[in-house]
């Protein structure tokens, strides 16, 4: 048994969606949140400065001392785990785009992916939909702008919803039947989502493998809680707390200010 915290880290407030099913598969874990907001999007930048910010980040966790990162961000897990895992002597879990159950569940053959450039432009990603989805189309789409919408608190906004129909249109006039949202803020725009999407067209993210990969993983080190009493969850950003508190809504948390 290991009661020290699970560490996550996002650029910003995406991660959120991760760290909720997080608490649902395993709710005696404690946990430790960045929010690197002030750095967002990560997936416009270079893939030095992405590793950079993931190692700084990493870093942080580990003198709070965590027992396992998840790196709750599409964009830094395909530019920085390897390194992450290669470096530092804790397990990390990652996030990649599930083309894999979409594209096992396509019956049309065309699946969406709505993810940042940062995520599409990666080994990572064309390995994974050549591995998992040579025999479908995948319909590639970067969602540019929608990660500063989210951090601007703007996630239900008509604008959003503008971007959105913008992006996911030419998707479904070509026959999709599943979108894989490939980035960790984007299920906070699922709500959007279902009112623009033709109901034969389902969504999937990520967070609940990711939540059961944790498990194992924890499981598989000796690593899970022996904590009986409740869990204790710590939030951190450098940019806007109240921000990251809407995204916690209904949640008894206290977000604090750090300057990292």
């Amino acid at each position: 048994m290991d009661n020290r915290p699970i560490g996550i880290f996002d650029s910003g407030v995406g991660g959120i969606s991760i760290w909720k099913e997080l608490r649902a598969k395993l709710p005696s874990e404690d946990t430790i949140y960045l929010a690197d907001s002030k750095n967002a999007p990560y997936g416009e930048k270079r893939p030095g400065q992405i590793l950079d910010l993931s190692i700084k980040n990493t870093e942080l966790l580990l003198k709070k001392g965590c027992k396992l990162i998840v790196v709750a961000c599409n964009t830094a897990t395909t530019n920085a785990i390897d390194h992450l895992r290669a470096t530092y002597p804790i397990p990390f879990i990652g996030i990649e785009p599930a083309i894999k159950p979409a594209a096992l569940g396509s019956s049309s053959g065309k699946v969406g992916v709505l993810a940042t450039r940062g995520t599409l432009s990666s080994e990572l990603f064309h390995s994974t939909a050549k591995n998992h989805a040579s025999h479908i189309e995948i319909l590639e789409q970067e969602g540019t702008g929608l990660v500063e919408l989210i951090e601007q608190g703007k996630a239900q906004a008509e604008e959003t919803r503008a971007l959105i129909r913008k992006y996911i249109q030419p998707m479904v006039a070509s026959g999709i039947d599943h979108l894989v949202l490939g980035c960790t803020h984007y299920p906070h725009l699922i709500p959007l989502l279902r009112e623009e999407l033709p109901e034969r067209v389902r969504i999937i993210d990520c967070g609940e493998a990711v939540a059961r990969q944790t498990f194992r993983i924890l499981e598989k080190h000796s690593l899970l809680s022996g904590r009986k009493e409740r869990s204790i969850h710590q939030f951190y950003t450098n940019k806007d707390p109240e921000l990251l508190s809407l995204f916690l809504k209904g949640e008894d948390y206290q977000v604090s200010y750090l300057d990292f």
